[in-house]
């Protein structure tokens, strides 16, 4: 049977609800990569006109937010976190090769963070990974992608700090 956004995010609420912390997005990852199989639903809300940041749900009451990304061509982020928050990233189309990072120097707001790699791993379709407070990674896409990706609060209403690989 096909997955509708609405019965995802109320799947994710009453998972997140249950259990907050990391536990508890292990299995909205989980819920995530059954969702990803869901040709029906990649199509729907991954298509070549979809943009590359768009918010498709927000939690009225947790907050957290499931959008939808399409990076056309090549595309490389620095490292980063997600300042108080986590996000599960959800392979859809194509590959995003990951670099985790261990902090060596913290950021601030006039300091830029030293971090050191640790770990580089693909995501390819089907597969999502947790990032949970703190966690440092940076996504490396050689060619076109689509994800679906969510966040613990709206990202764009977060200050973060600049990091950079030594």
């Amino acid at each position: 049977m096909p997955h509708t956004l609405e019965q995802f995010a109320a799947s994710c609420r009453q998972l997140l609800t249950a259990e907050p912390g990391p536990a508890g997005r292990e299995k909205v990852r989980k819920l995530l990569e059954d969702l990803l199989r869901d040709k029906t639903f990649v199509d729907r809300y991954l298509s070549d006109a979809t943009g590359e940041r768009e918010i498709l749900y927000q939690d009225p009451e947790m907050g957290f937010c499931i959008l939808a990304h399409h990076y056309k061509g090549a595309k490389n982020s620095p490292p980063h976190d997600h300042g108080p928050s986590w996000a599960i990233y959800g392979q859809a189309r194509g590959e995003t090769v990951m670099t985790d990072y261990v902090m060596l120097e913290p950021a601030g707001p006039t300091k830029v963070g030293k971090v050191r790699p640790t770990k580089t791993y693909s995501l390819t379709p089907g597969i999502a990974h947790v990032y949970n407070e703190g966690d440092l990674h940076s996504p490396a896409r050689a060619d076109t992608t689509h994800l679906i990706r969510m966040e613990g609060v709206n990202m764009d209403t977060v200050k973060r700090f600049r990091f950079e690989a030594v």
